[in-house]
């Protein structure tokens, strides 16, 4: 096909086809019978041209320039026509360069489709974009490169514009879609006029972005917007030159407004909540020749409607609080950022100081409001400090580890609640939870509550994972060393009403030897499953935890591990399970990690287990999980027989003893100790620790008399009755410790031996003469009598 170009002179428009960049000339241009690969039509000029190739919109490419010159003629003013018709189909740029006096304006204004500003680098979806540069005298300034279906719908420029409109070749558009009028000077760079009829958001850009603002230039950005609709301003990327005079500054003309032009920093907090439209200026400064610097801004105006609730007000006193932050913010912040054309969440610390992200400190009182459709958008996240350098000042101390009811009020979804615990080297950190318990988050038992608590234990060089707890377990008390992150996370909106029982506690305690020691409280014929920290990986090298496990008097509990043995190998020292109950002579069971793990056995007291870890070879991970369970003691029906027969037999000895008391009183006939010469009074093979022989000594002479007879006198006058003397209690009056102490956890070393069952032996028995004595009773006279004639024979 044959195209024809005919351009009056008067137009003084230029059409150029030249090859796209780079493109090898595959196709050409044919003018008669001249070949050629670029073709200029000049002002007055009728040219007929075809091209050797089917598609020739793959190599060429098309400029159609108008200059006008409004300095020395009259402007042809209105709307601007795609001239001249009949161009082939080619990608396409209109180039309207309008000279002007720097002491008049021009006004670009846009019809039915408004423009949207882009980034340098950005394209427009339908390919359609225009460029704007302002040319004053020799310089030229890019106001910036916009698409079609926007808010911007006029730009007003000082002295002269270079125009551009980039057409697709396969995009037959017939307008411009602009019109050019004359206006007075604007005495400043340009005014850009932006309309913001509903609920939208506008992004706009410095002239020149990213590269520098011109030095000591002004412009304006003016927004129309309803007087029922909100309108906020935020700063998203901004840097300052180096300014020699003057101060670059952001002005704001707020027809509301008391103390007009309001004047910002760019670095300040913009204003937000502002009813209707507004005017935003930036001026710079005269800059430093050696070093000027870069001025450059992207922001964003946000429209929003008037809520009901925005007059709302809420109250948060942090005033009693210390070291605590409250930050309210779009639910995934800081990881993600919501594009700029989602629906804005702003909150407010006073009516015009508003963000999507509002950091509240403690020591102060905030009245807060909201500038939200819908808050279930917006979450809270907080973070409180708790440190103690001296045990001495804080040991005694207790700390409430709960959510302050001034955030559980807000009609915002608690996230996160942070406590950060710090302390020295010899101070250590303990929680407890005495009557919700905690329970550690598993496979086997999962948290089903609302929140949970994430533990972590760190220093400067590792960081150990307590684990995840929530309320309803069996752990009544975690001792800790190190600087201590306890993480409150939420799940769903059933935090609110849960939050009052909780009971999480902490304080300072002295060093302790272990990593971690936890105090575990069992329900009765519950089942607890417990795991070494750092799970699903290793516990670090060298750390040493301990359970404490506490087994009510009437049950006896049964402990198992999960897996047969450790499952690692270690490169340097040894890796040990230790068990032991809390009981005198108690055996103490030792678990090298080479060998197999305990076989389930029932403990009857409280016993502690220990997991310490060597260092262990590449690839091997020391995580272990043991459970017990509890169960009622069972009472062995031989022990009850035995218990019987036994007390059978001490009844059967109390009446004996009781009837020879009786009769003995009866008859009140003195005891006496008679010697028995047949009897060997001496040990066989052992000399006689007595100088003086048996016969020749009377040690051997006893006698045992009744005590009616040596106070038989005493008895007559009494009647017979004896009345026996009765002692009195004499309190102790020494010193008394208030508790026994409770037995530490045992000794974990390396080199510990396996406990035996070898008892003491006894102590041998004093080397003496054991003589053999007969205690007779007599009795009756008779035999008495006998026994002296026996004497004399």
């Amino acid at each position: 096909a044959s195209f024809t170009v005919s351009l009056h002179k008067v137009d003084n428009t230029t059409v150029k086809v030249k090859l796209r960049p780079g493109l090898s000339p595959n196709c050409q241009i044919r003018i008669k019978n001249v070949i050629r690969s670029e073709l200029m039509i000049k002002p007055g000029e009728n040219v007929t041209f075809t091209f050797t190739c089917s598609t020739p919109e793959k190599y060429f490419i098309m400029e159609i320039q108008k200059n006008i010159d409004c300095v020395s003629g009259q402007c042809p003013f209105g709307d601007v026509h795609l001239y001249p018709p009949g161009l082939p189909r080619l990608n396409r740029t209109y180039i309207w360069d309008v000279k002007a006096s720097t002491k008049a304006g021009l006004e670009l204004k846009f019809s039915a489709s408004w423009l949207r500003q882009i980034e340098p680098g950005e394209t427009c979806p339908d390919s359609v974009s225009y460029n704007i540069n302002s040319s004053i005298d020799k310089a030229t300034v890019n106001i910036g490169t916009f698409c079609r279906n926007g808010s911007v719908s006029r730009v007003k420029l000082l002295g002269g514009v270079v125009m551009s409109l980039h057409l697709p070749w396969h995009l037959p558009l017939n307008t411009s879609g602009f019109n050019i009028a004359n206006r007075a000077s604007i005495k400043r760079l340009c005014i850009i006029e932006s309309i913001l009829n509903g609920e939208s958001s506008v992004t706009l850009m410095s002239p020149n972005y990213p590269l520098g603002f011109p030095e000591d230039e002004l412009m304006t950005w003016q927004f129309v917007i309803p007087s029922n609709m909100r309108a906020s301003v935020f700063f998203h990327n901004y840097s300052l030159s180096n300014c020699e005079r003057k101060e670059e500054r952001v002005e704001y003309y707020i027809p509301a407004s008391p103390s007009n032009p309001e004047v910002f920093k760019l670095s300040d907090s913009q204003p937000a909540n502002i009813a209707g439209s507004f005017n935003m200026s930036l001026q710079g400064c005269d800059q430093d020749a050696q070093n000027p610097g870069v001025l450059r801004l992207l922001f964003q105006v946000f429209v929003q409607h008037l809520h009901v609730d925005e007059n709302v007000t809420h109250l948060v006193d942090l005033s009693k609080e210390k070291n605590m932050t409250v930050t309210i913010h779009l639910e995934g912040w800081p990881s993600h950022i919501p594009f700029m054309s989602e629906p804005m969440c702003l909150i407010c610390k006073d009516p015009r100081t508003c963000d999507r992200v509002l950091t509240l400190t403690s020591g102060a009182v905030y009245r807060i409001s909201f500038l939200c459709k819908d808050l279930s958008q917006l979450r809270i996240t907080a973070e409180k400090g708790i440190g103690c350098m001296d045990i001495r000042w804080c040991q005694r101390r207790i700390y409430s580890l709960s959510v302050p009811k001034v955030i559980t009020r807000l009609p915002v979804r608690l996230s996160k609640f942070i406590w950060k615990l710090l302390a020295t080297d010899l101070i250590n950190v303990e929680i407890t939870s005495l009557s919700l318990k905690l329970q550690q988050h598993l496979p086997e038992q999962r948290c089903n509550t609302s929140y949970s608590y994430s533990i972590v234990s760190a220093t400067p060089e590792t960081e150990l994972n307590v684990g995840v707890f929530c309320p309803g377990g069996s752990i009544e008390k975690i001792q800790m060393r190190n600087n201590i992150t306890i993480s409150l996370k939420t799940f769903g909106k059933g935090f609110i009403n849960e939050s009052i029982p909780q009971d999480l506690k902490m304080s300072f305690v002295p060093h302790i030897k272990d990593e971690c020691i936890f105090t575990v409280s069992p329900n009765p014929k519950a089942k607890v499953y417990l795991q070494t920290p750092n799970w699903p990986y290793s516990l670090p090298p060298y750390v040493s935890i301990s359970w404490f496990i506490v087994v009510p008097s009437k049950q006896t509990a049964r402990l198992g591990f999960s897996k047969d043995r450790m499952g690692i190998a270690c490169e340097t020292g040894r890796a040990y399970v230790n068990i032991k109950e809390e009981t005198p002579g108690a055996e103490e069971v030792v678990r090298r990690e080479d060998e197999l793990l305990p076989q389930p056995r029932n403990m009857h007291h409280n016993f502690w287990v220990n997991v310490s870890n060597c260092k262990p070879v590449d690839r091997t991970q020391l995580t272990l999980q043991f459970w017990v369970a509890f169960a009622d003691k069972q009472i062995d029906v031989g022990i009850i027989l035995a218990v019987v027969a036994g007390a059978g037999v001490l009844t059967a000895i109390g009446l004996i003893v009781f009837c020879v008391k009786k009769k003995k009183k009866k008859t009140q006939n003195p005891m006496v100790g008679v010697y028995n010469a047949n009897v060997n009074t001496e040990m066989p093979g052992k000399k006689s620790l007595f100088r003086k022989g048996r016969k020749t000594n009377e040690s051997h002479v006893y006698a045992v008399i009744d005590d009616a007879v040596v106070y038989g006198h005493l008895l007559k006058e009494s009647n017979g009755s004896v009345a026996p003397e009765v002692d009195v209690y004499r309190p102790f009056d020494g010193p008394v410790g208030s508790l026994p102490p409770s037995p530490p956890p045992f000794s974990f070393r390396k080199d510990i031996k396996r406990s035996s069952n070898t008892e003491e032996e006894p102590l041998p028995l004093t080397d003496t003469d054991q003589d053999t004595y007969t205690f007779a009773h007599q009795k009756s006279r008779q035999s008495e009598d006998s026994g002296d004639a026996n004497k004399k024979d």
